[in-house]
């Protein structure tokens, strides 16, 4: 595994995401790239009653946002109330939903400008929580397919990492784990890392 690894922003990111940052030395996160519908930069996955629930974080479509830091978030539709529901529904019963939900509801409840900057401190409580300190750095330009090509270290998981059509990942081998609805819809894997984290508590650092 290279030492050095390029990533998009997201929201209550994948494991396979949570994974690449535990792993690699230093992690770069992408602030320059265009904003891409239907991926986890505003949306995450969470395993329901009714099976996989898509969460998405509504933005602003402003056409002077030239990049993903400028991409701001919209109040549209109570979406805070709505997602914090659905997540209480999903893992109210989970073994460790008590033990980590006052860390959770702040996001749901103070209103955030930019997604970016969203996304940032929802990771940074989440490594908090899984108890493991990445070295995080913000890339200054776009990373072209060039500039990655040319850096022999630098792995680019931007693309990769997607909710639909992911590109092979010969890291990434998700093992099963206990889930609230595992008897009703099997193992659902790579979901969003609450269900890793809501189901198996301190114990999650060593899934990833």
């Amino acid at each position: 595994m290279r030492q050095v690894c390029l990533l998009s922003t997201t929201y209550f990111g994948p494991v396979q995401w949570y994974q690449k940052l535990h792993r690699h030395k230093e992690v770069w996160m992408e602030c320059h790239e265009n904003f891409v519908k239907q991926t986890y930069r505003n949306r995450c996955e969470i395993l329901t009653t009714n099976g996989v629930q898509t969460l998405t974080v509504p933005i602003i479509h402003d056409a002077e946002a030239s990049s993903i830091r400028d991409i701001r978030i919209s109040d549209h539709g109570q979406w805070r109330h709505l997602h914090w529901n659905a997540i209480r529904s999903a893992y109210g019963d989970s073994p460790f939903f008590e033990f980590y939900a006052d860390d959770l509801a702040p996001f749901f409840e103070k209103r955030w400008d930019f997604l970016f900057d969203f996304n940032l401190a929802i990771t940074e409580l989440m490594c908090m929580l899984l108890d493991f300190t990445p070295t995080i750095k913000h890339t200054t330009c776009y990373r072209t397919q060039d500039d990655v090509l040319s850096d022999n270290d630098l792995a680019d998981y931007r693309e990769a990492i997607r909710p639909k059509h992911p590109l092979p990942d010969a890291d990434f081998c998700p093992k099963p784990y206990y889930q609230v609805f595992i008897r009703k819809h099997g193992f659902v894997e790579n979901l969003s890392i609450l269900d890793l984290l809501m189901n198996e508590g301190n114990e999650s650092i060593f899934y990833l």
